[in-house]
């Protein structure tokens, strides 16, 4: 396997300087920026990511405001409250991406959102509290208290929300299993923990946050 130097290497010479390189790489939030983010707008991101899932951004992007207004604002005080019968009058609701299965996720992720806030103080807490060493239990966490975020809609949604992740996109898996890394998908935990222990030991020799070395990665095998 190899090390970072020359992942590091390799980008260098794709891109052809150091600033070109930067230029392209995200940046995490930091804690106190995740803090500060209030509720709401962490339970939007969530429905954001789910009504994502599957259909071209800039269609679900176009129609968010609309999903703000039918949702309260994505109170989510409010929005629990939501009965079967409240979404199933969304259905008929053209502004709005007509799905019945995500549009009963959003009541289900308020209460995720709520439970979170009692016991951490906020959902911002609980990210910007959670180690980057660990960040797939993160992604099961998510996954398995909240409704409709399993598989890469965990760790697209902490991408969204500007908390440090590797994202196991494509073009990141293939250049994993170049690197002999896995021979698959990483679904189970096994394979998470040797994922997860490849991008701690670049995140030491690096200095770089996880979300900048996967999009690294992905550039050797993005052409």
């Amino acid at each position: 396997m190899h090390d970072y130097k020359w992942l590091h290497e390799y980008c260098l010479n794709r891109f052809g300087s150091a600033a070109a390189l930067e230029r392209l790489l995200p940046q995490p939030r930091s804690a106190d920026e995740l803090r500060a983010v209030s509720d709401d707008r962490y339970l939007s991101l969530i429905a954001l990511r789910i009504f994502r899932a599957g259909l071209k951004h800039s269609l679900v992007d176009a129609k968010w405001p609309a999903f703000e207004r039918a949702f309260f604002g994505f109170d989510p005080e409010k929005v629990v409250l939501m009965g079967g019968e409240h979404i199933e009058r969304m259905m008929q609701n053209t502004d709005l991406i007509r799905h019945l299965g995500k549009l009963k996720s959003v009541p289900r992720n308020a209460q995720f959102v709520l439970d979170v806030a009692k016991e951490k103080g906020g959902f911002g807490q609980l990210l910007a509290d959670w180690p980057e060493e660990d960040i797939v239990g993160l992604w099961r966490y998510i996954a398995r208290h909240g409704s409709q975020l399993g598989g890469l809609s965990a760790p697209r949604f902490l991408r969204m929300a500007g908390k440090d992740t590797f994202v196991p996109s494509n073009d990141v898996v293939a250049a994993l299993k170049a690197q002999k890394v896995i021979d698959k998908v990483p679904s189970s935990q096994r394979d998470q923990a040797a994922v997860q222990a490849v991008f701690n030991r670049w995140r030491e020799e690096s200095g770089r946050p996880l979300c900048q070395l996967s999009a690294m990665l992905a550039f050797t095998t993005n052409h």
